[in-house]
């Protein structure tokens, strides 16, 4: 009986050095941004269970703007609507580069993240729903809170516990959240709409269309495209719709590759790259820190407050819906991608990787407290029990993820060290190297079990 034939597809492998190089600065920057969110966390809790609270609430409740417009709003409400516009704006870039231009362009590349997004909100859900069936009150409305995952949030832990994740799941979490993100606010858009004004969103489209058509003829000029997106987002806001909405309209049209006339894609980097190079340190170091700084401020009221809070439905089918909602959902989908498309997972990485990029899935926090505010109202005592359950399920995810990929660590640092020694002179490891170009590298484990043979050792068995 002849040898099956090897999988000519792989969950989880390295994709090409181009991108993994591009994947790895963009992670930087949303580490220092995750850094910056969690500063602004603590700083609201701290400030917000202090004797100073009052300051803190009339700071959040203060309200500018032209009452004119209907923008005369709160500074929370402005972050919530205009700052994350601009989180959304930098999200739909990366989407649209990744699926254009990126591996995600490879369908084979594509189902896995996107299957893991899928998975990853709809097994919360599904959680959530079962623990608030029967609870009435309107605990239903918060169905969608479990299901994001905050990015920033997850490689900040990642950048404390300094692990050596590999390149392909930093890759992976980085995409499946950037589909999430996309999820949320279709969401977000379509059943947490409550009234809408037709007029303001179609006139919403005129901006839009020559904002597109601006940048389709590749025109950066900030005084010519930051009046007509600024008027896009102001009619989004004005129809009913979440404002953020505009964000991620407005990336969609621009371009990402070069055109023809400017050499095609092998020229550099399109329109949508140069503008999430300038955009992204404003969203990840400035609109999500100064959101979560407004919108994580719970007042705790000691022990009893913070019972009362956790044994509300809401918050034990968030606190579920993130800790194990998200580890059943993307596994389950991982799983099924590969059952179904006959591919199997990287030969250096094993199903407890993918339960630990699981974990750190549920992290969630940024677009679960915006809709925690869309569900239930800003300031309710339902909204703090929300932000007390958002909170406390980030928390634990990731504490668990930080247990499980320490326990993990050993073998990422192999695999790190093994690319670094396989790196020619032009810096790129062989396992990126077209094939036939180089001796091709042993796996982490084949190498290990060479040099166990070698001493007499019994070689590495499957993990």
């Amino acid at each position: 009986m002849s040898a099956p034939a090897p999988t000519s597809f792989r969950l989880f492998d390295r994709g090409s050095w181009p991108e993994t190089r591009r994947i790895a600065g963009i992670l930087r920057k949303e580490t220092v941004g995750g850094v910056l969110l969690i500063v602004g966390a603590v700083l609201a809790l701290a400030w917000a269970n202090s004797p100073w609270s009052a300051a803190y609430e009339t700071l959040r409740d203060t309200r500018v703007g032209p009452a004119a417009l209907h923008l005369d709003l709160t500074l929370g409400t402005w972050a919530a609507d205009g700052l994350l516009a601009i989180f959304f704006f930098v999200a739909g870039l990366e989407l649209k580069r990744e699926f254009v231009a990126g591996d995600l362009r490879d369908p084979r590349r594509a189902a896995l993240p996107i299957a893991a997004a899928v998975g990853g909100m709809a097994a919360p859900a599904l959680l959530y729903w079962a623990i608030n069936a029967n609870a009435g009150d309107g605990a239903l409305a918060g169905w969608a809170i479990p299901t994001a995952t905050d990015i920033a949030f997850a490689l900040a832990v990642l950048a404390v516990i300094s692990t050596h994740l590999p390149a392909a799941l930093r890759t992976f979490l980085l995409t499946l959240a950037v589909v999430d993100d996309l999820l949320a606010i279709t969401i977000i858009a379509i059943f947490y709409t409550s009234s809408l004004a037709v007029t303001p969103l179609l006139l919403a489209l005129v901006p839009l269309a020559v904002f597109r058509f601006l940048v389709q003829k590749r025109i950066r000029s900030w005084w010519l495209l930051l009046p007509l997106a600024t008027l896009t987002w102001v009619l989004v806001h004005e129809s009913g719709v979440h404002a953020t909405v505009a964000g991620v309209l407005l990336a969609f049209t621009v371009p990402v590759v070069r055109s023809q006339a400017a050499g095609g894609p092998e020229a550099g980097p399109g329109l949508a790259e140069h503008f999430e190079h300038l955009v992204r340190p404003l969203s990840a170091g400035v609109a999500v820190p100064v959101f979560a700084f407004f919108s994580a401020g719970v007042t705790v009221g000691g022990l009893s407050g913070l019972g009362a809070a956790l044994t509300d439905s809401v918050a034990v089918g968030i606190i579920v819906g993130l800790v194990v909602g998200k580890v059943i959902g993307i596994t389950a989908a991982t799983w099924l991608v590969a059952r179904f498309t006959r591919a199997e997972l990287d030969r250096d990485l094993g199903w407890p990787d993918v339960i630990g990029l699981s974990l750190l899935a549920g992290i969630g926090f940024t677009v679960s407290l915006l809709i925690g505010e869309l569900a239930f109202g800003a300031g309710t005592l339902r909204d703090e029990h929300v932000k007390v359950g958002v909170l406390a399920g980030t928390l634990l995810a990731a504490l668990l993820a930080t247990v499980l990929l320490r326990l993990r660590d050993r073998r990422y640092r192999r695999i790190a060290e093994a690319e670094a020694r396989d790196a020619d002179a032009d810096g790129i490891p062989d396992v990126f190297q077209p094939p036939g170009s180089h001796v091709p590298a042993e796996t982490v484990t084949e190498r290990s079990n060479r040099r166990h043979q070698s001493d007499g050792r019994p070689p590495e068995g499957k993990r």
